[in-house]
């Protein structure tokens, strides 16, 4: 099934999810906060700032206005910064038609709240559209899936439904779609994976070895 796609965000990930989601077939148009860089990337086809180097799909479309992103959609995938989500999905919510699949794959925790991402969401959306909400996550590097070097992460959703959808509109021969009914364990995975990676630094360079390492990771 292909869908029209609305990407908000146009970080390194965001926009290296639209050209995936483009060179699938899908119907994408990319959310810009910045108007310049809108403009750059429908002059170049490239995200200079963010994805420098990447040439993006010919069919992948671009703006500055969310009412326009949104437009006909049937499926939103979120791709701005965590602390952000809450103002600028808040506002979107008049504009998301009421029947689109709402994919988030912002990682991370608002600091005001200690809520993950799907509590924000939450919070944000009528119950209805907060039924066909999925957390996207996983280990992956924006720019080795834009080389389309093999990746795998997770679609969590409580419904089945939901996370088969987002897992049949993602996947693709390099990029593999796992599916989860554990929203939050797999957000959590996402935003705390940091965190243990630095601790895993502290612990190298204090000069401890692998038992040290494995032990605070398994842990």
């Amino acid at each position: 099934m292909l869908e029209r796609i609305a990407v908000i965000g146009a970080g390194s990930w965001g926009t290296t999810l639209a050209d995936l989601l483009a060179k699938k077939g899908h119907q994408v148009t990319l959310w810009a906060y910045e108007p310049e860089l809108v403009q750059t990337m429908r002059d170049t086809r490239e995200n200079n700032l963010f994805l420098p180097g990447i040439t993006l799909h010919e069919k992948l479309a671009y703006t500055n206005d969310l009412v326009e992103a949104y437009r006909d959609c049937t499926m939103v995938l979120s791709v701005v910064p965590s602390q952000l989500v809450r103002r600028v999905m808040g506002r979107s919510v008049p504009f998301i038609p009421s029947d689109a699949v709402i994919v988030s794959a912002s990682k991370g925790i608002e600091v005001d709240t200690l809520a993950t991402v799907s509590e924000i969401y939450r919070d944000i959306l009528p119950e209805a559209m907060y039924q066909r909400f999925a957390a996207l996550s996983g280990p992956s590097f924006a720019r080795e899936v834009a080389q389309e070097m093999p990746t795998a992460v997770t679609a969590a959703a409580a419904s089945e439904e939901i996370a088969r959808r987002v897992q049949e509109a993602f996947t693709t021969n390099f990029f593999r779609v796992y599916r989860n009914s554990d929203v939050v364990g797999v957000e959590l995975g996402g935003a705390i994976k940091n965190v243990i990676a630095i601790a895993a630094g502290i612990s190298d360079g204090l000069g401890f070895g692998s038992n040290t390492r494995a032990a605070l990771i398994t842990r």
